[in-house]
């Protein structure tokens, strides 16, 4: 009997072949692939965007909200964060999707009309931020996913330097505060293994309050194989046999001269 297939559900992003590839994917092009694959899902779209994904039979895995710099950790941003989640919450309720991303945001946005604020003042704002949107997200069965960025690689869309929410166990403390269905965590491993690691245990402690999964190769977010230091399918496996039912973003940046080849190795992972 499989572990994972029927699990666990890759879905195709949009931003590393549509931002970072040369060949620069659109959305049409994405989803064309995604459907080539078998594929159900795309991730990281932008609500006005929906319409091209029904159009070809496929659902939003994760949806996208306020950007990362500017998070619920400053109050200065509060009005902009609940205005987009509200947005996306209300587009997934409408289209019969579930995902909506949110940032934890950075710890000084004074070149962006904020302020800096200590971790401590930053987790208290969220967690009052949280319990405002999080019964509303739950009213309309939409999870708010919160996810844990690395802050060790400068690189851009590799690493976010400055971001608050870096350490899980930072982020996970928050969504236990909140305490509804309607916050749940997003686990990216890449980040994750980066900066705090010990991923099969922490599948396992975290397993009630993981609401989505994104994976990318570490080191330098590439593709999930044998020369990355995270056992893929061993952590594939772990998620399945802790209950994990969902999708799954492949966000890595690909290398190869065929991405077609990258995505097509990767998606084979969860067929075992």
């Amino acid at each position: 009997m499989s572990i994972v297939k029927g699990k666990i559900k890759p879905a195709l992003p949009t931003w590393p072949m549509g931002l970072c590839h040369p060949e620069k994917w659109s959305l049409e092009k994405i989803c064309q692939v995604a459907k080539q694959f078998g594929m159900e899902a795309v991730e990281v779209v932008n609500p006005e965007d929906f319409p091209t994904l029904k159009a070809h039979g496929l659902t939003c895995a994760l949806t996208m909200s306020h950007w990362f710099i500017k998070g619920p950790n400053n109050r200065a941003h509060w009005d902009e964060c609940m205005a987009a989640l509200r947005k996306g919450i209300d587009a997934n309720a409408e289209y019969g999707f579930t995902n909506v991303i949110t940032f934890w945001g950075y710890e000084d946005t004074t070149a962006d009309g904020g302020s800096r604020v200590s971790l401590e003042e930053g987790k208290k704002n969220l967690i009052e931020f949280y319990r405002q949107i999080a019964p509303y997200a739950a009213e309309k069965k939409v999870q708010i996913l919160l996810e844990a960025l690395n802050t060790r690689d400068p690189a851009d869309w590799k690493g976010h330097p400055g971001y608050q929410g870096a350490n899980v166990d930072d982020c996970m403390e928050v969504v236990k505060a909140v305490n509804s269905p309607g916050l749940r965590l997003l686990l990216d491993i890449y980040h994750v293994q980066i900066m705090n690691g010990d991923l099969v245990r922490r599948i396992q402690e975290y397993k009630d309050y993981i609401g989505y999964v994104q994976a990318a190769g570490v080191p330098g977010r590439n593709e999930l194989d044998e020369s990355q230091e995270i056992n893929f399918p061993l952590i594939l496996r772990t998620l399945a046999e802790n209950g994990y039912r969902g999708y799954l973003g492949l966000e890595f940046i690909p290398t190869k001269k065929d991405p077609m080849e990258s995505i097509a190795e990767t998606v084979s992972w969860f067929n075992a």
